[in-house]
């Protein structure tokens, strides 16, 4: 049996994280939602991490998210360990959350140096910041950095792919029903 690769999801509040992992998963996702105990501009957050499964050709993955508030920041650090790589989800719409987005990559990457892609979410709606423009606020090639709708679940495994594709040169991996 394959060991299945280790990916982690994180990004700040309402980045995406946990839509993207119900997106892709082919099994129900085990999420820790609860009422937020502040004001974060939506009914509920993961306290804990959200976890779902799901297949590239034959690979077996598994997909780890993160909560998005600093208070749950030692949850990044214990989801890290093992990874193989790292998914860091930005709305694109929220620019304000760049320097949070910001914080929590330097904080996993400087603890977990993995391969990593941004996605920049929300790409359906207006007014949202482009990938180039994204990849120059965190001072990255553009080859790191892609856009995407996390409900959409072909550009949220072409996210997961340019990760893994990132890691090694590989044939590019279509993920299997």
């Amino acid at each position: 049996m394959t060991r299945p690769l280790k990916i982690v999801v994180s990004g700040p509040v309402g980045a995406g994280k946990t839509t993207f992992i119900r997106t892709l998963s082919e099994t129900p996702v085990l999420d820790t939602e609860a009422e937020p105990s502040e004001d974060i501009g939506k009914a509920t957050t993961t306290v804990a991490f959200d976890f779902g499964t799901m297949h590239l050709d034959d690979l077996p993955v598994h997909l780890y998210g993160t909560p998005g508030q600093d208070r749950f920041d030692f949850m990044w650090d214990i989801l890290c360990q093992g990874a193989l790589g790292l998914v860091m989800l930005v709305a694109g719409d929220r620019p304000g959350d760049f320097p949070k987005a910001r914080s929590i990559f330097e904080f996993v990457t400087s603890r977990h140096p993995v391969p990593f892609i941004i996605g920049v979410t929300r790409q359906d709606l207006e007014r949202v910041w482009e990938p180039e423009d994204v990849a120059d606020y965190f001072e990255l090639p553009t080859s790191h950095v892609v856009g995407l709708n996390a409900t959409d679940a072909e550009q949220s495994t072409l996210t997961l792919v340019r990760m893994l594709e990132l890691i090694q040169d590989i044939t590019p991996i279509r993920r299997t029903a």
